[in-house]
């Protein structure tokens, strides 16, 4: 089972995130297999980046998306686009 997740970099109180597609067993910080995005909430304002294309390939794959990738995903969109795109199938 593939799951969109955030893999966490940065230092202590500095973090900021890729978001990647990456199988369910692997550990949060190891081993994906496509990079989605970026996520930086220590920026003013946040800085949120997604390949749209990469995120809804992934989710019309059957990938599911944590909490926090799918809150990310309603800010800028990509659900949105998600379900008109499911419906068109």
């Amino acid at each position: 089972m593939v799951k969109i997740r955030l893999q966490r970099f940065g230092t202590t109180k500095r973090p900021f995130y890729r978001i990647v597609a990456a199988e369910a067993t692997k550990k949060r910080d190891g081993r994906f297999l496509e990079i989605v995005g970026l996520y930086d909430p220590t920026k003013e304002p946040t800085l949120i980046e997604i390949d749209t294309q990469k995120a809804l390939k992934w989710l019309l794959n059957g990938a599911q998306p944590t909490d926090t990738v799918k809150n990310l995903f309603t800010k800028t969109g990509i659900n949105k686009q998600f379900v008109e795109a499911k419906k068109a199938k």
